[in-house]
């Protein structure tokens, strides 16, 4: 649906100019209308499909409807997401979308690992839109900096990554503090049952917006799967990368230590990358990360932290050098390439020890990928039987030939 179908007002239009959109994605021209009639909406959408803008539209134009506020400390609106990385991709994002509104929305990123008495201070002077994670925001209330009295808006992003987190007790704390009178919008990239009991706690009457679970994975996604031998993983790597010509790549990881020694690997045999994983303060993943984008170098090695809340602009491939824990994670990860229209490659690494692990993936993102092998690399190790435990008949004696034993050796 062109944008113009949409009906925005035009300080929005003139953002939609300036960052070249033309037209909006399904969730987008689904979601949109329902939001600006004011109800709730629980919406399932897969990662990269413009979840960002089809929120921030609305409470941008709504915040401009309504009259100067009463208490220049209060909230407008506040969205919640799982990571830092997300906060401060969703802030970038939105304050692009308030360019040119006619009201100077003020927003700030609420986040663990910053200075929180600068963040005091700056809720201290005003502001309008507040993009948190749980933790941080609800430590921030305890302390009574945090009014949301006028809260018109609250959005839940990545609501089920918040939840796989462990922030479902901070989300429940931080609904009890809310004002009953709101709208309230839940966006996931997926709808397990725990992300369906907390839509029933706070959703009011709520419109439903699911996508089908036989496109979960994204159209504009290559998917490929290669199996290889577990020790030759990287020279697949390095050989891959050299001869398709890889140029903006993320490559998952199950470990901080997998991270930094693959990277360094890498970079021994000339290949420039750099390790991104929880280890690295907040500043250190801020460098890393504008580095990445600005493409200083054209490999990041991840643990799932990448897997959401990152958006790099044409990233070209994304491998799954250790395989995610689960089928989602693999949804998650996937979904930093393909996104916006383009188009994108996914590989997956997998070897006799994890191939059925790989078909549990398959069965629950509705996908059959054809294994491969890479030339020169199809020898490949088959798994060992396990080695037997306890004695072998006929090679050990038994419990009873011993007690047998040990009782002929009494009578005689």
């Amino acid at each position: 649906m062109p944008f113009d179908e949409l009906n925005f007002p035009d300080y929005l239009n003139q953002a939609l100019s300036k960052l070249g959109f033309t037209d909006a994605t399904d969730i987008q021209s689904k979601a949109i209308p329902l939001i600006k009639e004011g109800k709730d909406l629980l919406a399932e959408s897969q990662t990269g499909t413009g979840k960002t803008l089809a929120f921030s539209f609305p409470l941008i134009e709504r915040i401009n409807s309504l009259p100067p506020k009463k208490k220049k400390i209060s909230i407008l609106g506040l969205i919640l997401v799982p990571t830092r990385e997300l906060a401060i991709q969703v802030k970038n994002a939105f304050d692009s979308y308030a360019e040119f509104s006619l009201r100077n929305i003020k927003s700030t990123t609420l986040i663990g690992g910053e200075d929180i008495d600068g963040q005091i201070r700056q809720l201290r002077m005003g502001l309008d839109v507040l993009i948190a994670t749980p933790g941080r925001i609800i430590e921030l209330i305890k302390l009574g900096e945090v009014r949301l009295f006028e809260l018109e808006m609250l959005i839940l992003d990545e609501a089920d990554k918040m939840l796989d987190l462990g922030f479902a007790d901070e989300l429940k704390d931080l609904l009890s503090a809310l004002p009953k009178k709101r709208q309230n919008l839940l966006f996931s990239a997926t709808m397990p049952k725990k992300v369906q009991a907390l839509a029933e706690d706070f959703l009011n009457e709520a419109e439903e917006l699911r996508i089908s679970r036989d496109h979960i994975t994204g159209d504009n996604i290559e998917q490929r799967l290669i199996e290889v031998d577990a020790n030759l993983r990287r020279q697949v790597l390095q050989k891959l990368f050299k001869e398709e010509n890889w140029k903006h790549t993320i490559i998952f990881v199950s470990s901080k230590r997998s991270a930094f020694n693959l990277a360094n690997k890498l970079k021994k045999a000339g290949i420039q990358a750099e390790d991104f994983h929880g280890d690295l303060s907040q500043e250190e993943r801020i460098k890393v990360l504008k580095r990445f984008q600005n493409k200083d170098f054209p490999i990041l090695i991840a643990t799932d932290i990448a897997a959401r809340g990152i958006d790099i602009s044409k990233l070209s491939h994304v491998i799954n050098y250790d395989l995610p824990r689960s089928p989602m994670d693999y949804v998650h990860r996937i979904g930093r390439t393909g996104r916006a229209g383009k188009k994108g490659v996914a590989i997956s690494f997998i070897n006799p020890a994890t191939e059925a692990q790989f078909k549990t993936i398959e069965k629950q993102a509705g996908i059959k990928l054809t294994k491969k092998r890479v030339d020169g690399f199809e020898e490949i190790t088959p798994i060992e039987a396990p080695k037997a435990k306890g004695p072998i008949k006929g090679k050990r004696k038994s419990k009873k030939d011993k007690l047998r034993e040990a009782k002929q050796n009494k009578s005689s």
